[in-house]
């Protein structure tokens, strides 16, 4: 079963964005609501590689994806297109097109007419 993986950093970036965007009460409800889902699981990885240096905040989620042994990280942020050169530690990234090109027939995502 897929699971969704998180670390402290990654729901508090969620949780400000989401206060600014709309309101902190809704972002206290989501962040809440991830927290509490089955198929979410908190994870602190033990080891910081520092690989993404356009934009270290992105890291966060680079050693999270590591630390669980990720297939890939699923994104369209052209900071992690690094990844692409580095050997090791070797996780891959792909964009968001192509995770639902990939996963649609087992996706249960709501389509508005």
């Amino acid at each position: 079963m897929a699971r969704i993986h998180y670390v402290l950093q990654i729901l508090e970036e969620y949780s400000e964005i989401i206060g600014r965007l709309i309101n902190a009460e809704i972002a206290d409800y989501l962040i809440g609501s991830i927290i509490n889902c089955p198929f979410v699981q908190y994870i602190e990885p033990y080891y910081h590689f520092h690989l993404i240096e356009a934009d270290p905040d992105d890291n966060k989620f680079v050693d999270c994806a590591l630390a669980i042994g990720a297939s890939y990280i699923v994104s369209n942020d052209h900071h992690y297109d690094i990844l692409k050169t580095i050997d090791y530690p070797k996780i891959d990234v792909i964009g968001i097109k192509e995770f639902y090109e990939k996963y649609r027939n087992e996706l249960h995502i709501y389509h508005s007419p």
